[in-house]
């Protein structure tokens, strides 16, 4: 059962994830959630099909109808799931893992995630033990069709009027962001340059994780050779959009939270904001500014989601590229977040350096650095001995958290292999961000 993880199932096919297990997690879910309905869809990797499949026998077989909306990214999971008052909803993806992954997400009524510590645990359990208590009744299969409301919610974020006509380069990285582009097209004013954009589960242009530099290049190509405003880049299940500017610069993910969080509070006055530890001050800067409340979260979409539940707020983002909406069920989504880019794009006539260049010089960042460890918490207990002394603050809401006059750092071990992850910040400074972080890298590259 090494395929279930802290907050979804992702494991090498076939000995960690295959049609046998995929078939006891239906199963095991009936069991548990006893829904009566559940919605369920695949990405385009080639091995997702007969999982799905699998999956959706275990579900009727364990009582359960099934609505199956086929190839689709995790947000229409979500968006059916809420928007068709289903009892939960499956989504067989991988989204950036390699060729030979496959995993899924789990999610019940009203979207809320299913994790570890809300029932995924106990799904494991069940899976495990195999000895699933008889229904008695069969459950129905039943296709579904979400697109046109799907699609005419996502328009709902944007003011149509306020879009000017953009050229935008847009890499589905032949995941299934494609086809929910090629539908967005004809309602939108934007000149799309379309690059790998057919779904093809064997890749043929590398797996689709924009987070890799390597995998920049072709949307960076794309930018300069056209001139475009601004370039888009999905992983595979498109439930994370990341951006690159007109000079096919890439953006990191902390800055458009900030951009996003500034654009929610002039619609929402006075609304409360959800960030992750990892980078904050840009974040808390700009809400403060807007007349927000920031509120950090451990990391992690469960995490994310129940604290935007409990605080009732109205937008929720990770450096990482997740963005969460209220009036998208509290869910992350791959395609609201660039559609509130471009209309802040049109109205305020800058170009997207522009929007960002300020924020980048007043708080530069390092970017994630991971280190592979045998032992990440030795790593961490040193750093926090050695750097405490001149702290004038330090917090584990996740992993370690330490502040200093001018710069800060995070770091926290990854969630699913022996990794430490560590992001620096600084006031103003970029070259004490890189030398802190160097300093830091230093203690750590000690224990590899």
């Amino acid at each position: 059962m090494t395929a279930f993880k802290a907050y979804d199932i992702r494991g090498r096919i076939p000995d960690e994830l295959n049609e046998d297990i995929a078939y006891r997690i239906g199963r095991a879910y009936a069991e548990f959630l006893k829904p009566q309905k559940v919605v369920v869809g695949r990405d385009v990797r080639l091995t997702s099909e007969a999982l799905c499949r699998s999956l959706v026998a275990g579900l009727t077989d364990g009582g359960s109808d099934v609505f199956d909306i086929g190839l689709c990214g995790t947000e229409e999971i979500y968006f059916a799931t809420f928007s068709e008052k289903m009892d939960g909803g499956i989504m067989v993806t991988a989204s950036h893992n390699p060729m030979d992954y496959n995993g899924m997400k789990l999610v019940r009524e009203g979207s809320k995630p299913i994790s570890g510590d809300s029932g995924l645990d106990v799904i494991k359990e069940l899976t495990a033990r195999n000895d699933f208590v008889p229904s008695h009744r069969k459950g129905k299969v039943t296709g579904l069709d979400i697109k046109d409301k799907y699609i005419r919610h996502l328009l709902g974020y944007s003011d149509l009027r306020n879009l000017s006509p953009l050229k935008v380069v847009v890499n589905a990285g032949n995941g299934c962001a494609g086809p929910v582009i090629d539908l967005l097209e004809a309602h939108l004013p934007f000149e799309f340059i379309k690059i790998h954009h057919r779904p093809d589960g064997s890749f043929p242009n590398g797996i689709p994780n924009p987070l890799l530099p390597e995998n920049r290049d072709a949307t960076i190509k794309a930018i300069r050779e056209n001139g475009a405003d601004a370039g888009i880049a999905w992983d595979g299940d498109f439930d994370r959009c990341f951006l690159f500017d007109e000079e096919g610069d890439f953006i990191e993910g902390y800055y458009i939270v900030g951009l996003l969080a500034s654009a929610a509070l002039r619609r929402n006055p006075g609304a409360k904001i959800i960030h992750d530890p990892r980078l904050i001050w840009n974040t808390i800067d700009l809400v403060l500014k807007g007349g927000g409340t920031p509120i950090q979260s451990k990391t992690g979409h469960a995490f994310i989601k129940e604290r935007m539940r409990q605080e009732d707020a109205v937008y929720g983002g990770e450096m990482s590229a997740h963005h969460y909406f209220r009036d998208f069920a509290y869910c992350d989504s791959g395609m609201i977040p660039w559609l509130l880019v471009l209309e802040i794009l049109s109205k305020s006539g800058k170009n997207l350096s522009e929007l960002v260049k300020e924020r980048i010089m007043r708080f530069p960042a390092s970017g994630e650095i991971n280190r592979r460890l045998r032992d990440p918490l030795s790593a961490i207990r040193k750093i926090e001995e050695t750097f405490k002394p001149d702290a004038l603050a330090v917090d584990f809401t996740d992993g370690l958290s330490m502040e200093f006059p001018d710069w800060r750092f995070n770091l926290r071990c990854s969630n699913t292999e022996p990794v430490l992850r560590l992001n620096v910040e600084a006031r103003g400074d970029e070259g004490l961000m890189k030398t802190k972080a160097g300093d830091l890298l230093k203690l750590i590259d000690g224990f590899s």
